[in-house]
C-alpha cells in the first residue's frame, strides 16, 4: 500500500468501495424477492452507483428492498464526495495524523493544488454538501407534503434519497420513469436544478462564491478557475436548452406551452451535463436532440465536483488554444490571465484519451452488445450510452437493460474511468518518469 503513488491509491479505493458494494447488493436480503441478483448486475450497480452515473440494469425503486436502496445510497454519497475525503475524515476523528500521500490523494480527487489547511478544507466540504443536502431534502418533504398522498416515512426516503442524488449528480431515482412525472412541477425542477448545478461546479468554486459574502477588501475576489468554470457553464446551459426547444418543439415537447418548454429544456440541460434526470423520455428524442445532450454529456461537470466528463475547464483550455492558434496567439488567455503550459498539455491530453476511450467503447458495445443492436439508431444509441457512462452522467435511450454481459462490463469500465477521470488512470499505469541528461535535435514533420 506504501509503494502506491497517489493516482493508484485513489483507484484502489474506489475498487474497494466497489467491491464492497458488489458483496453487499448480491445478498438476497437487497431485493424485494429476496433472490439474490446476478453479479454482473450487482457489479454494474455498484460501479453505477459509487461513479455517481445513475444507469441501471434494474429499476431502483421496486427490484431493491429498503436495505437494497440504502447501500446505493451510501455507495453514491461516498463516491460524489470522494472516498479519500470520507477516509480523512474518519482519520481525523480518531485523532490521526493526516500525511503528504493522503494530502496528495485529495489534490489529486479535487485538482487542488494548494491546498494548506487540509482539515479544514474537509470541513468547508462536509458542510457545504451537508446543508445543501439537507435543505434540498427539506424543500422537497415540504413539495411532496402538499402533492401527493403518501405517508410521511415515504415522503422522506424519496425527499432524502432524490437531494443527495441530486446534489452528487448521481441521477438515481425511485420513481419507475425517473422524474418524467414531474415535468410540470416548476418548484420540483428548480430545486432539483439548484442542486444539480452546486454540485457540479466544484466545492472550491462553491467555497470562492461563499467568500463573496463573507470576505472584505482585496481578498473578497473571485478565482480565475470560478470565473472560467461559471462562464462555460452558463453558456453550456442556455445552449443546451436553446438547441432541445428547437429540435424538440414538434416531437417530446409537442403541444407544451412555452413556459413549460422552456423549463422542460431548462431542465434536461442541466441535468445532461453530469446528472442524469430526466423529465422528458431520452429514448424518444430526436437525434440532432441526442447529439446535443451527447456533446453537453463528455464535457461533463467541474474539476473538483461530485462529476465527470473532460470537464468545464479541460473544454474551455481546449477550446481557446485552438481559436488562439487560429488568430495565431501564443498564449491560452482568460479573463486577463495566462494558463501555464503544463495545465494546456494536461487538456490536450485529457481530450484526446476521453475521445479515445469513447471510440473504443462505442465500438465495442456494438460488437457485443446485446439485443438493442437489432434496432435502428444502433451507433448513435451505443454512443449515447458510452458517453453518459464516460460523463457518468446516467441518461440512456432505453438500451441499458438491454445489454450482454459483456456490455454491461464495457459500460462500468467506462463510469470507472469517467469518475476518475482518463489521466488520473494513465498517470496510474505511468511508468517512473525516467530524466534523460540529453537533447535530440529538432527536425519539422508536415501535419494537418
Amino acid at each position: 500500500m506504501r509503494k502506491l503513488t497517489p493516482p493508484q491509491l485513489l483507484i484502489f479505493s474506489f475498487f474497494c468501495v466497489i467491491i464492497l458494494g458488489t458483496g453487499l447488493l448480491s445478498l438476497p436480503a437487497a431485493t424485494v424477492d429476496g433472490k439474490a441478483l446476478p453479479l454482473v448486475d450487482s457489479i454494474f450497480t455498484a460501479t453505477s452507483a459509487t461513479c455517481v452515473t445513475g444507469l441501471v440494469v434494474r429499476d431502483t425503486g421496486t427490484v431493491f428492498s429498503p436495505f437494497g436502496r440504502w447501500v446505493i445510497f451510501a455507495l453514491f454519497q461516498a463516491g460524489g464526495l470522494g472516498i479519500m475525503t470520507f477516509s480523512t475524515l474518519f482519520a481525523v476523528l480518531l485523532g490521526r495524523k493526516i500525511g503528504f500521500r493522503e494530502t496528495d490523494v485529495i489534490r489529486s480527487t479535487l485538482n487542488r493544488n494548494n491546498i494548506l489547511g487540509l482539515k479544514k478544507l474537509i470541513s468547508y466540504i462536509l458542510c457545504i454538501t451537508f446543508i445543501a443536502e439537507g435543505a434540498g431534502a427539506l424543500l422537497l418533504f415540504l413539495r411532496w407534503k402538499v402533492s401527493t398522498d403518501w405517508s410521511v416515512l415515504e415522503i422522506a426516503e424519496k425527499a432524502v434519497f432524490h437531494s443527495v442524488s441530486a446534489f452528487c449528480n448521481a441521477g438515481f431515482s425511485l420513481f419507475k420513469n425517473n422524474l418524467e412525472g414531474f415535468f410540470n412541477d416548476p418548484y420540483i425542477n428548480l430545486i432539483m436544478m439548484v442542486l444539480i448545478f452546486l454540485g457540479g461546479i466544484g466545492f472550491i468554486v462553491v467555497m470562492d462564491l461563499l467568500g463573496l459574502f463573507v470576505k472584505k477588501g482585496p481578498a473578497r475576489r473571485i478565482s480565475l478557475q470560478a470565473k472560467v468554470v461559471l462562464t462555460v457553464s452558463a453558456a453550456l446551459i442556455l445552449m443546451g436548452a436553446v438547441l432541445l426547444m428547437i429540435f424538440e418543439k414538434d416531437n417530446t415537447m409537442k403541444g407544451m406551452a412555452l413556459s413549460g418548454r422552456g423549463l422542460s429544456a431548462l431542465f434536461q440541460s442541466v441535468t445532461a451535463r453530469t446528472a442524469g434526470f430526466n423529465t422528458l423520455n431520452i429514448g424518444t428524442l430526436t437525434v440532432p436532440s441526442l447529439l446535443s445532450v451527447i456533446f453537453l454529456m463528455f464535457i461533463g461537470a467541474s474539476p473538483g465536483s461530485t462529476g465527470g466528463g473532460i470537464k468545464t475547464c479541460t473544454f474551455a483550455v481546449v477550446a481557446a488554444l485552438v481559436f488562439g492558434m487560429m488568430k495565431n496567439k501564443k498564449r491560452v488567455m482568460f479573463f486577463g490571465r495566462s494558463v501555464p503550459k503544463q495545465i494546456i498539455r494536461e487538456a490536450v491530453v485529457i481530450f484526446f484519451l476521453a475521445l479515445s476511450w469513447i471510440f473504443a467503447g462505442t465500438m465495442l458495445l456494438v460488437y457485443a452488445g446485446g439485443t438493442f443492436t437489432k434496432g435502428g439508431d444502433v451507433l448513435v444509441k451505443a454512443l449515447f450510452e458510452v458517453v453518459s457512462a464516460f460523463g457518468t452522467v446516467g441518461l440512456s435511450t432505453g438500451i441499458t437493460g438491454a445489454l450482454s454481459g459483456a456490455g454491461k462490463m464495457i459500460i462500468a469500465a467506462t463510469m470507472f474511468a469517467g469518475r476518475l477521470g482518463p489521466l488520473t488512470l494513465a498517470l496510474a499505469l505511468a511508468f517512473k518518469e525516467r530524466k534523460d541528461n540529453y537533447v535530440y535535435p529538432e527536425e519539422n514533420i508536415m501535419v494537418g
